[in-house]
């Protein structure tokens, strides 16, 4: 059975990035330094998973490296449309990650991140998860050393054993199902408030394929079956902390439904009649618009829809 529902390109707020990574320069400390040194470089600073922001807090604030504070120093790539023909390769960008709580001046990608343009929408998603796997990788996970950072701010090294830490992207399934009726099936977590629901969603086991991790946890929460139809509708950074969010529609075989009680305390069958109606009638809220669940939803509805958490 064929799903003919899609995720329309360049909707997700969080997959947008232009910058070129230039993994290559990471190691070249004598260059690092030289666009480090130039008045064209930009800087994102950054504490936690909160960015600085704007006055109107609709955009980064990136300065330069002099007006930047101390903290652990992250080059994130190069923007080669930039036009400030600092090198023959573009404008290079850094991160400085800084101690401490953030404060008004700081935002997080559930505030922004829908507003950004693909540059800095990129530039956030890229920093927030590197700051956020720093924040949790300060020991060695082989023997117990505080590590150093190196690379750039891309690796970790043990300075007693020599291990390398990298930063790692936790794989989590979402999927939104469909029974032989073309519902869509939603569930509540129980820490959302009543009328809040979303697709399913969990992450992937070690061994696991993806299409049986689908399989798997759309049976643990709802008690429905999914049989082989699985079909891939694209992914999404979601660095809060550390997850890749990898979407996918699915047809279900078995519709009877039993929830776990524990991730999910409600799931239920919904018509697009019946969103519609909640919705309107405010009895019903959909995630927020940054968000891969609220892209899978509208996919399978067909059209834009309004309301969020």
């Amino acid at each position: 059975m064929a799903v003919a529902y899609s995720i329309s390109p360049g909707s997700l707020a969080l997959s947008r990035s232009v910058l070129d990574r230039a993994a290559d320069r990471r190691r070249d400390t004598e260059w690092l330094e030289k666009v480090w040194a130039s008045p064209d470089t930009q800087v994102a600073v950054v504490a936690k998973d909160k960015l600085v922001v704007t006055a109107e807090r609709t955009a980064l604030k990136l300065v330069s490296p002099t007006e930047a504070p101390e903290g652990i120093r992250i080059f994130l790539g190069i923007d080669r449309e930039a036009g400030a023909g600092q090198t023959a390769d573009g404008r290079a960008v850094f991160a400085v990650l800084v101690e401490g709580e953030p404060d008004e001046s700081y935002a997080g990608l559930r505030e922004i991140g829908g507003i950004l343009d693909d540059r800095e929408a990129g530039i956030a998603v890229n920093v927030v998860g590197l700051s956020n796997w720093h924040g949790v990788h300060t020991h060695c996970a082989n023997c117990g050393e505080h590590t150093e950072v190196v690379e750039a701010g891309h690796v970790r090294e043990c300075p007693t054993c020599g291990a390398h830490h990298f930063p790692r992207s936790d794989p989590a399934i979402i999927v939104l199902v469909t029974d032989d009726h073309d519902r869509a099936l939603l569930g509540r977590n129980p820490n959302w408030p009543p009328g809040r629901f979303s697709t399913l969603a969990g992450f992937v086991e070690p061994g696991e394929s993806l299409e049986a991790a689908v399989r798997r946890e759309v049976l643990e929460e709802s008690g429905v079956v999914v049989g082989n139809d699985v079909y891939y509708a694209g992914s999404q950074p979601w660095p809060l902390p550390s997850s890749l969010m990898l979407g996918f529609y699915a047809v279900a075989t078995e519709f009877d439904i039993e929830v776990d009680a524990d991730e999910i305390v409600d799931a239920r069958w919904f018509s697009r009649d019946d969103l519609r109606a909640l919705i309107e009638e405010g009895s019903m809220a959909l995630p927020g618009n940054i968000s891969i669940s609220r892209r899978l939803i509208e996919g399978w509805y067909g059209a834009e829809l309004t309301g969020s958490w």
